[in-house]
């Protein structure tokens, strides 16, 4: 199973994120149907991890991805980015085909 990794980037802002959420609080991303191009890619904050979930850590930060959805991210980066129209996660994904022009939705 190929994993999905982190930059250093994503890991310092994930820990921002959580740093306002109760302790043991993780990020969750997850692929949903819908979207632009046919999938969609969804960031939730979780205090719970479920028996399927891959834990992604870095830097003391966890993200979890769910094993339907990992079968969608295999070998994807999660990354943060700062550009002109705002600062987001964006998921650097091998499997796209295509994606929309914001980034949130894929096709394979």
């Amino acid at each position: 199973m190929t994993e999905v990794t982190i930059t250093e980037r994503a890991a310092r802002r994930i820990g921002e994120i959580l740093k306002a959420e109760p302790a043991g609080a993780m990020l969750r991303l997850s692929v949903l149907g819908g979207g632009c191009s046919g999938f969609q890619y969804k960031f939730d904050v979780e205090n719970t991890k479920a028996d399927d979930d891959q834990t992604v850590e870095r830097n003391g930060v966890t993200m979890l991805v769910d094993s339907i959805s990992l079968q969608y991210l295999a070998g994807s980066e999660v990354d943060f980015v700062e550009d002109l129209i705002g600062a987001s996660f964006k998921v650097n994904n091998p499997q796209a085909k295509a994606s929309c022009g914001c980034g949130t939705s894929f096709s394979l």
